[in-house]
């Protein structure tokens, strides 16, 4: 991974500018302030019965609020956050609390369920690998926060972005009549929204889990400093993908306890799924994290191992020259009278004790396993 490939990698992962709404200090409670970077709103606008569905985008809020009331289940959804006064003529209508609007738009907020006297507010969290146009490397993860109202008969949905969401299949489902949900109430539509953005998170759980396999895998033969920083890089990503599933446990137990009047006994049953699923996600992540600890563990053995390998080839060189250069040092000395130098063998005599020397301790290194 090279310099400028890190670099933006580590901006991926800080927090982005204008994302939060700037809102000064003694500000009002309820005041409601746009991000600096917030997308102005789309709307669209889901109506359906047992018999029927129409799907619709639509210009103004009004049109969008006219939908209420027709006996029917209607789902109105809000793509950005640009326009605080969209969000508090929605307010206004539907009798939403000022507080609950506030955390809608001062984004990110911690996952949560809010009961109010006519309505139920829940706060998520949806993840996604998003890869860059013709690239098959490993994606960056990005998140979003969704903030849904439901009361009797209507579901709001008000997301950060337009970019795309995890609800697709759902629309298809009413689309086509599959399933049940145009045979039940506004609860169990929002249980299925729940349900679509807990089940988001598995897809990116896997592709970090099969990064984790690569890499524990390349952190037994690589010797590479990029694999220790991709592995940092994941338990990164790790961490990041925990802030979102580790309250949706939280948030799916708060909505199955909940008594009030607007989640029926049946889709309680249904939501005890959503529960499941959230722990099941949850616990993946765990198990993901721990592993990870455990390759960067087999990876800094892996380099001790190598690093051991390449010392003890050098002491077992150093241990043999240490004889070797005490013979030399002795017959460097500056003495007038050394029996050996006026000898004609004495220059091959002592380079032959000195291969001699060497070999045997070669052979006793080997013999005890030392080399």
């Amino acid at each position: 991974m090279s310099r400028k490939a890190r670099q933006q990698r580590g901006r991926a992962l800080l927090p982005q500018r204008g994302r939060t709404a700037r809102i000064q200090p003694g500000t009002p409670p309820g005041t409601l302030v746009a991000g600096e970077s917030a997308e102005m709103p789309t709307i669209d606008v889901t109506t359906f019965d047992r018999t029927k569905a129409e799907m619709q985008k639509v210009a103004t809020l009004d049109e969008a609020l006219a939908r209420l009331g027709q006996s029917a289940v209607t789902w109105i959804n809000i793509d950005g956050l640009g326009d605080p006064t969209l969000v508090a003529r929605l307010g206004e209508r539907l009798g939403l609390h000022p507080l609950a609007l506030e955390d809608v738009l001062n984004v990110p907020q911690r996952p949560k369920v809010e009961r109010f006297e006519k309505h139920v507010f829940v706060v998520m969290r949806t993840i996604r690998l998003e890869r860059p146009a013709g690239s098959d490397g490993p994606g960056s993860i990005k998140d979003e926060q969704i903030s849904m109202f439901f009361g009797t008969d209507w579901v709001v949905t008000i997301q950060e972005r337009a970019d795309g969401d995890s609800f697709g299949p759902l629309r298809e489902s009413i689309r086509q009549g599959r399933g049940r949900v145009r045979e039940m109430g506004a609860d169990y539509l929002a249980y299925l929204l729940v349900d679509a953005v807990v089940d988001a998170y598995f897809p990116v759980l896997d592709e970090l889990g099969d990064r984790l396999h690569a890499l524990e895998a390349e952190a037994l033969t690589s010797s590479s400093d990029d694999t220790l920083v991709r592995l940092q890089w994941l338990r990164h990503d790790l961490v990041f993908v925990r802030r979102a599933v580790w309250p949706m446990r939280e948030e799916a137990a708060a909505l199955l306890r909940d008594e009030s009047s607007l989640v029926t006994a049946e889709t309680r049953i249904f939501l005890r799924d959503v529960y499941d699923h959230a722990v099941q996600a949850l616990e993946l992540v765990e198990t993901l994290r721990e592993m990870s600890v455990s390759v960067m563990e087999v990876y800094l053995s892996a380099q001790n191992q190598r690093l051991n390998a390449v010392m003890k080839v050098l002491t077992v060189i150093s241990t043999i020259f240490i004889p070797l250069t005490f013979i030399a040092s002795i017959y460097g000395m500056n003495f007038k009278y050394m029996p050996e130098l006026s000898s004609p063998w004495g220059y091959p005599a002592v380079l032959g004790v000195m291969a001699v020397t060497a070999a045997a301790m070669v052979g006793y290194f080997k013999h005890r396993g030392w080399w």
